[in-house]
């Protein structure tokens, strides 16, 4: 995996060999950040990047301007790839890990949020919750959002909340924004 465009553009991000990680294509990444890049200013945004696998999301967000990334995975060696990758590209000062299963992570105070990624296994049986409290919790700010990695066994294309809806090749993308009720 590389990083597309930007600071770090062309570095490789080095993928853990756990056998837990489905990391996002290059070619998926490429189409999600450049929906981002028409519709987003990425410069100094928060960034929180959920089931953070290799990093490859957050560390693009970082090359295309994000001030700071939240790394949260269940995996201590994924989280120590991340901090050698941090440190190789001389972002460490940029980047923050946190060991934790995702449902564990969201139950805490939440902080607040531009952009959220949440890449989780397809097979993930807490996808509707997380997309709950993420958008209601409290870990997006006013005008952010969640983009969400899924399969075709879950279609978010009606959900009240998603703006955007894609697939390439296996992967959908699904993007969320907070809707304030109507009075």
């Amino acid at each position: 995996m590389r990083i597309i465009t930007g600071r770090l553009k062309g570095r490789i991000i080095p993928v853990p060999d756990t056998g837990e990680l489905r990391p996002t294509a290059d070619r998926t990444k490429e189409a999600l950040f450049s929906v981002l890049d028409s519709r987003r200013f990425m410069e100094g945004s928060r960034v929180l990047d959920l089931f953070a696998g290799s990093g490859n999301l957050g560390f693009e967000s970082i090359s295309r301007g994000a001030a700071t990334v939240q790394f949260v995975d269940r995996h201590p060696e994924h989280l120590r790839s991340i901090q050698m990758t941090a440190r190789s590209f001389g972002v460490e000062t940029s980047v923050s890990t946190r060991e934790s299963g995702v449902e564990e992570f969201l139950k805490e105070s939440p902080t607040t949020y531009d952009l959220v990624f949440a890449d989780p296994p397809y097979d993930y049986p807490w996808m509707e919750e997380l997309i709950t409290r993420i958008l209601t919790d409290g870990w997006l700010n006013q005008e952010g959002w969640l983009v969400l990695e899924h399969d075709r066994r879950h279609n978010f294309s009606e959900h009240p909340d998603c703006f955007y809806n894609r697939a390439y090749g296996r992967t959908l993308v699904s993007m969320f924004e907070r809707v304030e009720p109507k009075l």
